[in-house]
């Protein structure tokens, strides 16, 4: 068996580990990114023990010397990673002894990986997760903004992929806006669960030293402290819950990125992107791919996928710590990366797309879409609304077969299909979406009020 790196903590074995399982062990390869944390909650641990005589003030000090060092080291890129750096953890400490000596080697009094691992995880999902949410603010004003811009031009509205009833275009750029407002509450969630300062207790159990907890705490900007060391080092409901926000606006990105390659086809019409957010193809040189949108529609994927393994490796596991957590910080990492890059690029194609009015107007003007509102007609004359419903349909096969549209329906179609006589109200696309004037309708006046009510909300996040 080959041999791999001597054991930073290697008192209970007589030999080195060997490289195979080195390599696995490893995760410095993915946590290195919590340097700035696993100092920041090294400092504040070792301003505790000194303010508690636990250690020296004159070791304390030299301690935070010591690791301001490696701050400045991580900063600027000097810092020198070693074979044996099992992780960033050991590879902090490793460096602060070669500083500070024996001091160094008092930092870990009163504490374990087991709550300095997740006390790191929880301070970046708090700091990363409030830097996303300037970018979720960007995307939903750039929505709010074109939906400003479009209070005139109507558009079909869809279900089933099928032309339904006409809607503004702000009201449908809207529906989006307000996805991303109950994103940043589950965003603010999980900023908020990861608010329970897990420092202090230990392996599992807590600490045998007399540890303020709560000096850590309130020096790291944590809102509180852990209740229970078991589930303070075995729970990982915070990454949990962050990444369940990341998995949800994954799939409304994903549902707007389909929206716009479907829109932005020959055959549709309605949107043309900006160069800026399509690219060409390497064969055929008409093509202007929505890429930036096909993107989108393809990370709801991944990012569901990071909380599913998140879910995977949580179920099952017995208190407290497992190493099977280790794996935590993959998901959590590569969903904030995959979201890092989507809300950018969504918010740039949103506000460069040129949205094609003359083309959404014409097609919200054709066809079928006003059936509902003269089954509304005949229902306030007094009609059933199921005779009502029957009968419009039955015009509306009448009209079909003959190719024409609801609008230019005859005296003939409209007795075909038992209407005769009827006083057919204006079938217009505009006249159906003002008929709407309901909360949360499509009548012009409705359609600001919540254009009105959405920017406030999001001017406050």
């Amino acid at each position: 068996m080959t041999e791999g790196a001597s054991r930073l903590w290697g008192g209970r074995f007589a030999g080195s580990s060997a490289e195979a399982f080195d390599a696995l062990n490893a995760s410095l390869p993915v946590d290195q990114r919590l340097w700035r944390e696993d100092i920041r909650g090294s400092r504040a641990h070792a301003a505790m023990l000194g303010a508690q005589g636990i250690i020296s003030s004159e070791d304390a000090a030299a301690i935070d010397a010591g690791l301001a060092a490696i701050e400045a080291e991580m900063e600027s890129g000097a810092f020198v990673f070693q074979p044996g750096d099992e992780d960033i953890h050991t590879a902090v400490e490793r460096r602060l002894t070669e500083i500070a000596g024996d001091a160094g080697r008092r930092l870990h009094t009163g504490r374990s990986r087991n709550d300095q691992v997740i006390t790191d995880t929880l301070l970046w999902i708090r700091e990363h997760g409030t830097a996303q949410a300037a970018a979720l603010k960007a995307l939903a004003e750039a929505l709010i903004a074109r939906a400003g811009e479009h209070l005139d031009t109507l558009v079909p509205g869809y279900t089933h992929l099928q032309r339904a009833q006409p809607v503004r275009l702000a009201h449908h750029l809207l529906a989006y806006a307000w996805m991303l407002d109950r994103d940043h509450r589950r965003l603010m969630f999980a900023v908020e669960s990861a608010g329970e300062s897990p420092l202090g207790s230990g392996a599992l159990a807590g600490s045998g030293f007399d540890i303020d907890r709560a000096a850590t705490a309130d020096a790291l900007g944590f809102d509180r402290i852990s209740p229970n060391s078991m589930d303070a080092v075995g729970s990982r409901d915070a990454l949990v819950d962050y990444l369940a926000f990341a998995a949800q606006l994954g799939v409304h990105l994903s549902r707007l990125g389909a929206e716009f390659v479907w829109w932005s086809t020959e055959e549709v019409g309605f949107v043309v992107l900006d160069d800026a957010y399509a690219s060409g193809s390497s064969m055929l040189p008409q093509k202007k791919n929505p890429d930036a949108a096909e993107l989108a529609r393809g990370k709801a994927a991944r990012l569901s996928a990071d909380l599913q393994g998140l879910l995977g490796a949580l179920a099952g596991l017995p208190l407290a710590y497992n190493k099977d957590l280790q794996d935590d910080k993959h998901f959590v990492f590569d969903a904030a990366d995959t979201l890092d890059l989507l809300l950018p690029a969504m918010t740039g194609m949103v506000a460069t797309a040129d949205f094609r009015a003359d083309a959404m107007t014409r097609a919200a003007g054709q066809g079928f879409l006003a059936a509902t509102d003269l089954a509304d007609h005949l229902v306030r004359q007094g009609w059933p609304f199921r005779k009502a419903h029957e009968a419009v349909g039955a015009l509306v096969r009448v009209c079909g077969d003959r190719g024409a549209g609801l609008a230019d329906a005859s005296t003939a179609d409209l007795a075909a299909a038992g209407l005769e006589g009827i006083d057919v109200p204006e079938l217009t696309a505009l006249a159906s979406v003002e008929t709407k004037d309901v909360p949360g309708g499509t009548a012009r006046a409705r359609v600001q009020q919540q254009l009105d009510e959405i920017a406030k909300r999001v001017a406050a996040w």
